[in-house]
Protein backbone atom coordinates (compact mmCIF):
# COMPACT_ATOMS: atom_id res chain seq x y z
CA UNK A 1 0.00 0.00 0.00
CA UNK A 2 1.33 3.27 -0.96
CA UNK A 3 1.78 5.68 2.27
CA UNK A 4 -0.98 8.15 1.52
CA UNK A 5 -3.19 5.03 0.28
CA UNK A 6 -6.40 4.58 2.20
CA UNK A 7 -9.05 1.54 1.57
CA UNK A 8 -12.62 2.15 1.03
CA UNK A 9 -13.70 0.28 3.85
CA UNK A 10 -11.34 2.71 6.29
CA UNK A 11 -12.66 6.07 4.00
CA UNK A 12 -16.34 4.48 4.64
CA UNK A 13 -15.77 4.42 8.24
CA UNK A 14 -14.61 7.65 8.49
CA UNK A 15 -17.64 8.82 6.58
CA UNK A 16 -19.98 7.29 8.78
CA UNK A 17 -17.68 8.69 12.11
CA UNK A 18 -16.92 11.77 10.94
CA UNK A 19 -18.15 14.58 13.38
CA UNK A 20 -19.80 17.73 11.44
CA UNK A 21 -16.83 19.90 10.34
CA UNK A 22 -18.21 22.80 12.56
CA UNK A 23 -17.79 20.99 15.72
CA UNK A 24 -13.41 20.74 14.93
CA UNK A 25 -11.38 21.52 17.86
CA UNK A 26 -9.51 24.59 17.47
CA UNK A 27 -6.76 22.16 18.85
CA UNK A 28 -7.15 20.16 16.06
CA UNK A 29 -7.07 22.36 13.66
CA UNK A 30 -3.61 23.76 15.24
CA UNK A 31 -2.08 20.24 15.06
CA UNK A 32 -3.20 19.44 11.65
CA UNK A 33 -1.04 22.33 10.46
CA UNK A 34 2.02 20.56 11.73
CA UNK A 35 3.97 16.69 11.06
CA UNK A 36 5.41 16.69 14.26
CA UNK A 37 2.98 16.68 17.16
CA UNK A 38 5.45 19.05 19.61
CA UNK A 39 5.74 21.69 16.68
CA UNK A 40 2.59 23.59 17.03
CA UNK A 41 4.09 26.41 18.08
CA UNK A 42 6.30 26.56 15.56
CA UNK A 43 3.90 26.44 13.37
CA UNK A 44 1.38 29.15 14.52
CA UNK A 45 4.53 31.45 14.99
CA UNK A 46 5.94 30.63 11.29
CA UNK A 47 3.13 29.53 9.20
CA UNK A 48 -0.09 30.29 11.12
CA UNK A 49 -1.65 33.39 12.24
CA UNK A 50 1.13 34.62 14.24
CA UNK A 51 3.01 34.92 11.01
CA UNK A 52 0.89 37.87 10.50
CA UNK A 53 2.00 39.46 13.58
CA UNK A 54 5.85 38.44 13.08
CA UNK A 55 6.73 40.34 10.11
CA UNK A 56 5.32 44.00 10.84
CA UNK A 57 6.25 43.53 15.15
CA UNK A 58 9.72 43.25 12.92
CA UNK A 59 9.58 45.74 11.00
CA UNK A 60 8.81 47.99 13.21
CA UNK A 61 11.09 46.89 15.94
CA UNK A 62 13.72 47.70 13.37
CA UNK A 63 12.85 50.77 12.03
CA UNK A 64 12.38 51.88 15.90
CA UNK A 65 15.90 50.93 15.87
CA UNK A 66 17.10 52.74 12.89
CA UNK A 67 15.84 56.06 14.48
CA UNK A 68 17.59 55.50 17.61
CA UNK A 69 20.44 54.90 16.18
CA UNK A 70 19.57 57.98 13.73
CA UNK A 71 19.00 60.22 16.66
CA UNK A 72 22.20 59.05 18.75
CA UNK A 73 24.75 59.14 16.03
CA UNK A 74 28.12 60.56 17.57
CA UNK A 75 28.60 64.22 15.86
CA UNK A 76 25.12 64.65 14.26
CA UNK A 77 22.81 65.77 16.88
CA UNK A 78 19.65 66.09 15.49
CA UNK A 79 17.36 69.21 16.61
CA UNK A 80 14.51 68.81 18.88
CA UNK A 81 12.06 70.39 16.29
CA UNK A 82 13.48 67.72 13.72
CA UNK A 83 12.94 64.78 15.71
CA UNK A 84 9.50 64.88 14.73
CA UNK A 85 9.59 63.97 11.52
CA UNK A 86 12.35 61.18 12.02
CA UNK A 87 9.66 59.85 14.76
CA UNK A 88 7.49 59.18 11.84
CA UNK A 89 9.72 57.32 10.12
CA UNK A 90 8.55 53.74 11.09
CA UNK A 91 5.14 54.00 11.05
CA UNK A 92 5.37 55.89 7.45
CA UNK A 93 7.65 53.02 6.07
CA UNK A 94 5.25 49.97 7.74
CA UNK A 95 2.18 51.56 5.85
CA UNK A 96 4.32 51.98 3.06
CA UNK A 97 5.36 48.39 2.98
CA UNK A 98 1.90 47.27 3.87
CA UNK A 99 0.47 49.33 0.47
CA UNK A 100 3.41 47.40 -1.23
CA UNK A 101 1.75 44.34 -0.26
CA UNK A 102 4.77 42.52 1.54
CA UNK A 103 2.32 41.38 4.69
CA UNK A 104 0.13 39.47 2.47
CA UNK A 105 0.12 36.41 2.95
CA UNK A 106 1.68 34.14 0.07
CA UNK A 107 2.82 30.46 -0.53
CA UNK A 108 6.55 30.61 -1.07
CA UNK A 109 8.25 33.80 0.09
CA UNK A 110 11.75 34.12 -1.51
CA UNK A 111 14.33 36.66 0.56
CA UNK A 112 15.27 38.20 -2.93
CA UNK A 113 11.25 38.94 -4.01
CA UNK A 114 11.59 41.08 -0.79
CA UNK A 115 14.42 43.49 -1.58
CA UNK A 116 12.97 45.76 -4.17
CA UNK A 117 10.13 46.84 -1.77
CA UNK A 118 12.02 47.12 1.54
CA UNK A 119 14.59 49.51 -0.22
CA UNK A 120 12.08 50.98 -2.20
CA UNK A 121 9.29 51.86 0.78
CA UNK A 122 11.98 52.86 3.37
CA UNK A 123 13.78 55.16 0.70
CA UNK A 124 10.23 56.98 0.42
CA UNK A 125 9.56 57.27 3.91
CA UNK A 126 13.04 58.61 4.45
CA UNK A 127 12.20 61.26 1.87
CA UNK A 128 8.58 61.80 3.13
CA UNK A 129 9.89 62.62 6.41
CA UNK A 130 12.61 65.00 5.10
CA UNK A 131 9.86 67.01 3.35
CA UNK A 132 7.78 67.28 6.21
CA UNK A 133 10.55 68.79 8.65
CA UNK A 134 11.09 71.53 5.61
CA UNK A 135 7.20 72.05 5.03
CA UNK A 136 5.73 71.44 8.86
CA UNK A 137 8.69 72.85 10.44
CA UNK A 138 10.09 75.21 8.40
CA UNK A 139 13.51 73.50 9.12
CA UNK A 140 15.67 70.82 7.28
CA UNK A 141 17.39 67.99 8.10
CA UNK A 142 20.73 67.24 7.13
CA UNK A 143 21.47 64.68 4.26
CA UNK A 144 23.45 62.83 6.33
CA UNK A 145 20.89 62.41 8.80
CA UNK A 146 18.56 61.88 6.44
CA UNK A 147 20.88 58.79 4.62
CA UNK A 148 22.00 57.55 8.18
CA UNK A 149 18.12 57.02 8.50
CA UNK A 150 17.74 55.12 5.18
CA UNK A 151 20.55 53.21 5.63
CA UNK A 152 20.14 51.56 8.87
CA UNK A 153 16.23 51.33 8.07
CA UNK A 154 17.21 49.36 4.82
CA UNK A 155 19.94 47.04 7.20
CA UNK A 156 17.86 47.03 10.08
CA UNK A 157 14.38 45.60 7.97
CA UNK A 158 16.47 43.49 5.52
CA UNK A 159 18.00 41.69 8.35
CA UNK A 160 14.99 40.75 10.43
CA UNK A 161 13.51 39.20 7.37
CA UNK A 162 15.80 37.22 6.32
CA UNK A 163 15.91 36.04 9.59
CA UNK A 164 12.40 35.34 9.92
CA UNK A 165 12.11 33.65 6.35
CA UNK A 166 15.10 32.10 6.80
CA UNK A 167 13.67 30.20 9.68
CA UNK A 168 10.22 29.71 7.98
CA UNK A 169 12.28 27.94 4.86
CA UNK A 170 14.32 25.70 7.31
CA UNK A 171 11.21 24.55 9.37
CA UNK A 172 9.35 23.80 6.07
CA UNK A 173 11.98 22.00 4.21
CA UNK A 174 12.37 19.47 7.99
CA UNK A 175 8.77 19.04 7.74
CA UNK A 176 8.04 20.77 10.97
CA UNK A 177 5.49 22.64 9.14
CA UNK A 178 3.15 22.22 6.33
CA UNK A 179 -0.48 22.80 5.93
CA UNK A 180 -2.31 19.41 4.86
CA UNK A 181 -4.05 19.68 1.30
CA UNK A 182 -6.84 18.75 -0.72
CA UNK A 183 -6.70 19.11 -4.86
CA UNK A 184 -9.94 18.70 -6.49
CA UNK A 185 -9.71 16.90 -9.70
CA UNK A 186 -7.27 14.13 -9.82
CA UNK A 187 -6.60 14.60 -13.66
CA UNK A 188 -3.08 15.44 -14.90
CA UNK A 189 -2.90 18.98 -14.09
CA UNK A 190 -3.94 17.96 -10.37
CA UNK A 191 -1.52 15.08 -10.25
CA UNK A 192 1.27 18.09 -11.63
CA UNK A 193 0.24 19.93 -8.81
CA UNK A 194 0.60 16.92 -5.83
CA UNK A 195 3.67 16.05 -6.61
CA UNK A 196 5.17 20.02 -7.60
CA UNK A 197 3.92 20.26 -3.88
CA UNK A 198 5.25 17.18 -2.63
CA UNK A 199 8.76 17.74 -4.24
CA UNK A 200 8.73 21.30 -3.22
CA UNK A 201 7.81 21.04 0.83
CA UNK A 202 9.00 25.26 0.93
CA UNK A 203 5.67 26.31 -0.31
CA UNK A 204 4.56 24.56 3.42
CA UNK A 205 1.88 22.86 1.67
CA UNK A 206 1.34 18.77 1.96
CA UNK A 207 -0.94 16.78 -0.23
CA UNK A 208 -3.14 14.58 1.32
CA UNK A 209 -5.33 13.37 -1.69
CA UNK A 210 -7.69 14.42 -4.19
CA UNK A 211 -11.57 15.29 -4.22
CA UNK A 212 -13.09 14.39 -7.73
CA UNK A 213 -16.48 12.36 -8.40
CA UNK A 214 -15.35 11.03 -11.55
CA UNK A 215 -11.33 11.30 -12.41
CA UNK A 216 -11.03 10.12 -15.95
CA UNK A 217 -9.18 6.72 -16.62
CA UNK A 218 -7.33 8.23 -19.76
CA UNK A 219 -5.48 10.77 -17.59
CA UNK A 220 -3.11 8.20 -16.89
CA UNK A 221 -3.69 7.81 -13.16
CA UNK A 222 -0.25 5.01 -12.87
CA UNK A 223 1.12 8.31 -11.82
CA UNK A 224 -1.26 9.33 -9.30
CA UNK A 225 0.22 8.39 -5.49
CA UNK A 226 -2.25 10.23 -3.50
CA UNK A 227 -5.99 8.93 -3.08
CA UNK A 228 -8.58 9.91 -4.50
CA UNK A 229 -10.66 10.29 -1.12
CA UNK A 230 -14.40 11.03 -2.72
CA UNK A 231 -16.08 14.06 -4.66
CA UNK A 232 -16.66 17.58 -4.34
CA UNK A 233 -19.81 16.86 -2.40
CA UNK A 234 -17.64 15.14 0.53
CA UNK A 235 -15.73 18.16 1.22
CA UNK A 236 -16.91 18.76 5.08
CA UNK A 237 -16.15 14.98 6.18
CA UNK A 238 -12.95 14.23 3.64
CA UNK A 239 -11.32 18.10 5.14
CA UNK A 240 -12.19 16.62 8.59
CA UNK A 241 -10.52 13.42 8.26
CA UNK A 242 -7.82 14.66 6.51
CA UNK A 243 -7.03 17.99 8.43
CA UNK A 244 -7.20 19.78 5.70
CA UNK A 245 -6.55 23.38 5.54
CA UNK A 246 -5.82 24.07 2.06
CA UNK A 247 -7.66 23.47 -1.26
CA UNK A 248 -6.10 23.52 -4.87
CA UNK A 249 -8.72 23.82 -7.27
CA UNK A 250 -7.39 21.99 -10.79
CA UNK A 251 -9.51 20.59 -13.62
CA UNK A 252 -12.14 17.89 -12.59
CA UNK A 253 -14.99 16.38 -14.06
CA UNK A 254 -17.41 18.84 -12.46
CA UNK A 255 -18.81 21.81 -14.20
CA UNK A 256 -17.36 25.03 -13.14
CA UNK A 257 -20.61 25.83 -12.13
CA UNK A 258 -20.91 23.37 -9.58
CA UNK A 259 -17.63 24.47 -7.72
CA UNK A 260 -18.78 27.52 -6.61
CA UNK A 261 -20.58 26.20 -3.92
CA UNK A 262 -17.65 24.25 -3.41
CA UNK A 263 -16.09 27.53 -2.74
CA UNK A 264 -18.35 28.82 -0.62
CA UNK A 265 -18.23 26.19 1.59
CA UNK A 266 -14.14 26.14 2.34
CA UNK A 267 -14.76 30.00 2.71
CA UNK A 268 -17.56 28.79 5.33
CA UNK A 269 -15.08 25.83 6.96
CA UNK A 270 -12.00 28.46 7.13
CA UNK A 271 -10.13 26.45 4.35
CA UNK A 272 -7.79 28.88 2.03
CA UNK A 273 -8.30 28.35 -1.55
CA UNK A 274 -5.94 27.95 -4.63
CA UNK A 275 -7.01 28.17 -8.05
CA UNK A 276 -5.41 26.69 -11.45
CA UNK A 277 -6.83 29.11 -13.87
CA UNK A 278 -7.64 27.43 -17.16
CA UNK A 279 -5.14 28.03 -20.47
CA UNK A 280 -3.10 28.22 -17.90
CA UNK A 281 -0.01 28.10 -20.66
CA UNK A 282 -1.28 31.54 -21.53
CA UNK A 283 -1.40 33.16 -18.39
CA UNK A 284 0.95 35.27 -17.12
CA UNK A 285 1.26 38.66 -14.84
CA UNK A 286 0.62 41.03 -17.53
CA UNK A 287 -3.21 40.14 -17.37
CA UNK A 288 -5.83 42.94 -17.19
CA UNK A 289 -8.66 42.29 -15.08
CA UNK A 290 -12.16 43.81 -16.40
CA UNK A 291 -15.68 43.42 -15.58
CA UNK A 292 -18.50 42.82 -17.86
CA UNK A 293 -21.70 43.70 -15.58
CA UNK A 294 -21.41 40.83 -13.14
CA UNK A 295 -18.93 38.52 -15.33
CA UNK A 296 -14.92 39.32 -15.06
CA UNK A 297 -12.87 39.56 -18.08
CA UNK A 298 -9.31 38.91 -18.03
CA UNK A 299 -7.49 40.40 -20.70
CA UNK A 300 -4.32 38.32 -21.34
CA UNK A 301 -1.42 40.18 -22.54
CA UNK A 302 1.32 37.72 -24.26
CA UNK A 303 4.95 38.40 -24.67
CA UNK A 304 6.28 39.52 -27.86
CA UNK A 305 9.98 37.94 -28.75
CA UNK A 306 9.90 40.30 -31.67
CA UNK A 307 8.94 43.29 -29.36
CA UNK A 308 10.75 46.35 -28.43
CA UNK A 309 11.52 44.99 -24.96
CA UNK A 310 13.35 41.77 -26.21
CA UNK A 311 15.14 44.59 -28.64
CA UNK A 312 16.26 46.14 -25.46
CA UNK A 313 17.85 42.77 -23.58
CA UNK A 314 19.31 41.96 -26.44
CA UNK A 315 21.24 45.27 -26.62
CA UNK A 316 21.77 44.98 -22.69
CA UNK A 317 23.10 41.52 -23.07
CA UNK A 318 25.86 41.89 -25.65
CA UNK A 319 26.68 45.50 -23.53
CA UNK A 320 26.78 43.52 -20.26
CA UNK A 321 28.23 40.04 -22.33
CA UNK A 322 31.10 42.21 -22.94
CA UNK A 323 31.64 44.08 -19.63
CA UNK A 324 31.71 40.50 -18.02
CA UNK A 325 33.92 39.01 -20.56
CA UNK A 326 36.46 42.02 -19.56
CA UNK A 327 36.25 41.61 -16.35
CA UNK A 328 36.74 37.67 -16.15
CA UNK A 329 39.59 37.54 -19.06
CA UNK A 330 42.58 37.33 -16.43
CA UNK A 331 40.32 34.12 -14.88
CA UNK A 332 39.59 32.91 -18.57
CA UNK A 333 42.93 32.72 -19.02
CA UNK A 334 44.40 31.37 -16.13
CA UNK A 335 41.88 28.47 -16.63
CA UNK A 336 42.79 28.28 -20.37
CA UNK A 337 46.23 27.56 -19.33
CA UNK A 338 45.17 25.08 -16.69
CA UNK A 339 43.20 23.31 -19.21
CA UNK A 340 46.10 23.26 -21.78
CA UNK A 341 48.55 22.09 -19.42
CA UNK A 342 46.35 19.30 -17.16
CA UNK A 343 45.32 17.04 -20.15
CA UNK A 344 45.72 16.76 -24.23
CA UNK A 345 43.43 18.60 -26.80
CA UNK A 346 41.87 22.49 -27.29
CA UNK A 347 41.01 24.70 -24.42
CA UNK A 348 37.97 25.46 -25.86
CA UNK A 349 35.19 22.54 -26.86
CA UNK A 350 32.59 23.60 -29.29
CA UNK A 351 29.12 21.64 -29.34
CA UNK A 352 26.26 22.48 -31.79
CA UNK A 353 23.09 23.23 -30.41
CA UNK A 354 19.48 24.78 -31.64
CA UNK A 355 18.91 28.50 -30.60
CA UNK A 356 15.89 31.00 -31.75
CA UNK A 357 14.10 30.11 -34.42
CA UNK A 358 15.64 27.07 -34.33
CA UNK A 359 19.21 28.65 -36.14
CA UNK A 360 22.28 25.95 -34.73
CA UNK A 361 25.24 28.06 -33.88
CA UNK A 362 28.56 26.90 -31.91
CA UNK A 363 28.23 26.95 -28.36
CA UNK A 364 31.12 27.11 -26.41
CA UNK A 365 32.62 25.56 -23.40
CA UNK A 366 36.46 25.10 -21.46
CA UNK A 367 37.25 21.69 -21.67
CA UNK A 368 36.27 19.42 -18.73
CA UNK A 369 37.14 16.16 -20.68
CA UNK A 370 39.74 13.87 -21.82
CA UNK A 371 40.13 14.46 -25.32
CA UNK A 372 39.46 10.75 -26.82
CA UNK A 373 36.76 9.85 -29.44
CA UNK A 374 33.60 8.36 -28.32
CA UNK A 375 30.88 6.53 -29.53
CA UNK A 376 27.66 8.39 -30.54
CA UNK A 377 24.44 6.77 -29.36
CA UNK A 378 24.06 8.25 -26.17
CA UNK A 379 20.05 8.54 -25.62
CA UNK A 380 18.52 9.71 -22.10
CA UNK A 381 16.09 7.98 -19.76
CA UNK A 382 12.94 8.39 -20.81
CA UNK A 383 11.41 11.68 -19.56
CA UNK A 384 15.23 12.95 -18.30
CA UNK A 385 17.11 15.44 -20.71
CA UNK A 386 20.50 15.03 -21.88
CA UNK A 387 23.51 16.06 -20.01
CA UNK A 388 26.15 16.17 -17.46
CA UNK A 389 28.02 13.23 -17.61
CA UNK A 390 26.89 10.75 -20.54
CA UNK A 391 28.39 7.19 -20.13
CA UNK A 392 31.94 6.77 -19.19
CA UNK A 393 33.14 9.06 -16.71
CA UNK A 394 35.76 11.30 -18.40
CA UNK A 395 36.15 14.31 -16.85
CA UNK A 396 39.59 15.71 -15.52
CA UNK A 397 40.50 16.71 -11.68
CA UNK A 398 40.15 20.35 -13.34
CA UNK A 399 37.13 19.62 -15.25
CA UNK A 400 35.36 18.57 -12.21
CA UNK A 401 36.42 22.00 -10.69
CA UNK A 402 35.31 23.88 -13.50
CA UNK A 403 31.60 22.15 -13.69
CA UNK A 404 31.14 22.22 -9.87
CA UNK A 405 31.74 25.75 -10.14
CA UNK A 406 30.20 26.60 -13.69
CA UNK A 407 33.44 28.39 -14.83
CA UNK A 408 33.17 26.09 -17.92
CA UNK A 409 30.44 28.02 -19.09
CA UNK A 410 32.50 31.23 -19.04
CA UNK A 411 33.13 31.23 -22.84
CA UNK A 412 29.38 31.09 -23.81
CA UNK A 413 29.77 35.54 -23.08
CA UNK A 414 31.76 34.82 -26.23
CA UNK A 415 28.30 33.23 -27.60
CA UNK A 416 26.48 36.57 -25.81
CA UNK A 417 28.55 39.26 -27.47
CA UNK A 418 28.17 37.92 -31.00
CA UNK A 419 24.32 37.78 -30.75
CA UNK A 420 23.77 33.98 -30.58
CA UNK A 421 23.03 33.52 -27.12
CA UNK A 422 21.44 35.64 -23.77
CA UNK A 423 22.75 35.83 -20.33
CA UNK A 424 19.25 34.12 -19.46
CA UNK A 425 17.14 31.94 -21.60
CA UNK A 426 15.99 28.33 -21.83
CA UNK A 427 19.11 26.24 -22.37
CA UNK A 428 20.04 25.47 -25.64
CA UNK A 429 20.04 22.07 -27.08
CA UNK A 430 21.74 19.38 -29.31
CA UNK A 431 19.95 19.28 -32.91
CA UNK A 432 19.56 15.77 -32.97
CA UNK A 433 17.41 15.75 -29.49
CA UNK A 434 15.47 18.89 -30.49
CA UNK A 435 14.36 16.93 -33.39
CA UNK A 436 13.42 14.06 -30.72
CA UNK A 437 12.20 16.18 -28.35
CA UNK A 438 9.92 18.28 -30.53
CA UNK A 439 7.76 15.21 -31.45
CA UNK A 440 7.98 13.58 -27.79
CA UNK A 441 7.55 16.96 -25.46
CA UNK A 442 4.22 19.19 -25.69
CA UNK A 443 5.49 22.78 -26.63
CA UNK A 444 9.06 22.27 -26.45
CA UNK A 445 9.80 23.85 -29.38
CA UNK A 446 8.33 26.83 -28.06
CA UNK A 447 11.46 27.03 -26.02
CA UNK A 448 12.85 28.41 -29.21
CA UNK A 449 11.16 31.62 -29.37
CA UNK A 450 13.82 33.53 -27.13
CA UNK A 451 17.48 33.18 -27.27
CA UNK A 452 19.22 30.31 -25.58
CA UNK A 453 20.54 31.43 -22.14
CA UNK A 454 23.93 30.76 -20.26
CA UNK A 455 21.50 30.32 -17.06
CA UNK A 456 17.29 30.36 -16.81
CA UNK A 457 14.77 29.84 -14.58
CA UNK A 458 14.78 26.34 -15.22
CA UNK A 459 18.07 26.20 -13.92
CA UNK A 460 18.11 27.75 -10.61
CA UNK A 461 15.35 25.33 -9.86
CA UNK A 462 17.48 22.86 -10.10
CA UNK A 463 16.59 21.47 -13.33
CA UNK A 464 20.24 21.31 -14.73
CA UNK A 465 21.63 17.87 -16.47
CA UNK A 466 19.73 14.60 -16.84
CA UNK A 467 16.68 15.46 -14.72
CA UNK A 468 12.96 16.17 -15.94
CA UNK A 469 12.55 17.45 -19.51
CA UNK A 470 8.71 18.03 -18.89
CA UNK A 471 9.65 20.35 -15.94
CA UNK A 472 12.08 21.89 -17.58
CA UNK A 473 10.00 22.93 -20.53
CA UNK A 474 7.43 24.12 -18.29
CA UNK A 475 9.90 26.10 -16.58
CA UNK A 476 11.66 27.12 -19.47
CA UNK A 477 7.66 28.16 -21.03
CA UNK A 478 6.69 30.27 -17.68
CA UNK A 479 9.95 32.32 -18.18
CA UNK A 480 9.36 33.32 -21.86
CA UNK A 481 5.75 34.17 -20.73
CA UNK A 482 6.10 36.57 -17.86
CA UNK A 483 9.59 37.95 -18.56
CA UNK A 484 10.71 40.91 -17.78
CA UNK A 485 13.71 42.93 -16.92
CA UNK A 486 13.18 42.21 -13.48
CA UNK A 487 13.42 38.79 -14.13
CA UNK A 488 16.13 38.69 -15.55
CA UNK A 489 18.12 40.15 -13.00
CA UNK A 490 16.02 37.99 -10.12
CA UNK A 491 17.86 34.93 -12.11
CA UNK A 492 20.77 36.14 -12.35
CA UNK A 493 21.21 37.00 -8.46
CA UNK A 494 19.83 33.33 -7.69
CA UNK A 495 22.58 31.88 -10.48
CA UNK A 496 25.24 33.75 -8.37
CA UNK A 497 24.02 32.51 -5.21
CA UNK A 498 24.18 28.95 -6.41
CA UNK A 499 27.24 29.24 -7.77
CA UNK A 500 28.44 30.36 -4.14
CA UNK A 501 26.81 27.68 -2.56
CA UNK A 502 28.44 24.99 -4.86
CA UNK A 503 32.04 26.21 -3.92
CA UNK A 504 31.51 26.36 -0.31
Amino acid sequence: MKPYQVTQQTTAAHRADAAPPHARSSQHAAGAISLHPGATRTAWLLDGPGWSWVRPAGDLLALALAVIVTLRWPGEPVASSAAWPVLLFPALSIFLLAVRGTYRRRMRVRIIDGIVPVVGAVSIAAMIAALIDVYAFGTRLDSAVVGHLWLVGVAAVGSLRIAAVAAQQVARKQGKIARPTLIVGAGLVGTRVARRLADAPQYGLRPVGFLDAEPLDDDDPAGRELPVLGGPDDLDWVAEMTGAQHIVLAFSSAPDHALVPLVRRCEELGLEVSLVPRLFDSVNDRFQYEALGGTPLLALRATDPLGWQFTLKHALDRILGGVLLLLCAPAMLAVALAVRQGSDGGVLFRQRRVGRDGRAFDLLKFRTMVAVPVADGFIPRAGSAPGGVEGADRRTGLGRLLRRTSMDELPQLINVVRGQMSLVGPRPERPEFVELFNRDITRYDDRHRVRSGITGWAQVHGLRGQTSLADRVELDNFYIEHWSLGLDLKILALTAIAVFRATE
